[in-house]
């Protein structure tokens, strides 16, 4: 029985430490500068040393962003329960026209544990963070329409290194045929603040 449960925690940790670069993805995030929550400049070189979990949100969204959020939060409180601290959270307005620092510092107000972790931005032009979606996460962001006021984005996490190297996406909420994979985010990012950057 002992040999058993040695095995099964061998194999465990040993899982934990096969995280590799997916298919798409290994470039390095590209510069930008932007406004925190906080009304301070926010940009690449603030991300050195950390690993981050980056999406696209905006205040106003009446659909995907809710549950997408909500779902952060509940991996920062893994995260902060298991007393890891050298990572960041970087939710990038998609909607920058509308989504003042203050607007965004209340919509997390309730939901980020994090001590300072979660950084909202803003401050860019709407081409601008369209262009940065797709140059390094070849994913479609789109300025809110007159008609419905709802800009159109994707609902992935994105998980960076602390060489602002993308390594991989996970859904941002669960679909009719997946469920958020909470554990595994939680897992590589403890693993990428263990072991360091994927050479």
């Amino acid at each position: 029985m002992k040999k058993f449960i040695l095995l099964l925690l061998l194999s465990v940790l040993a899982g934990c430490g096969n995280l590799k670069i997916q298919e798409g993805y290994g470039n390095t995030l590209s510069e930008f500068k932007a406004t925190d929550e906080n009304g301070k400049i926010f940009n690449t070189k603030d991300m050195q040393g950390k690993v981050w979990l980056v999406d696209f949100i905006f205040t106003n969204c009446e659909t995907v962003c809710p549950p997408m959020t909500k779902n952060m939060s509940d991996v920062t409180e893994e995260l902060e329960k298991k007393g890891i601290k050298n990572y960041g959270v970087l939710s990038m307005s998609v909607d920058p026209k509308v989504d003042s620092p203050n607007k965004l510092k209340a919509y997390v107000k309730d939901l980020d544990q994090t001590g300072g972790k979660w950084k909202l931005v803003t401050g860019y032009k709407p081409k601008d963070i369209a262009d940065f979606a797709v140059e390094n996460f070849k994913t479609i962001v789109a300025a809110p329409t007159i008609e419905t006021n709802q800009a159109t984005h994707g609902t992935s996490f994105y998980l960076i290194d602390q060489n602002r190297k993308i390594i991989k996406d996970y859904i941002g909420k669960d679909t009719g045929e997946e469920k958020f994979p909470k554990n595994e985010i939680v897992e590589d990012v403890q693993t990428l603040v263990d072991k360091g950057p994927i050479k």
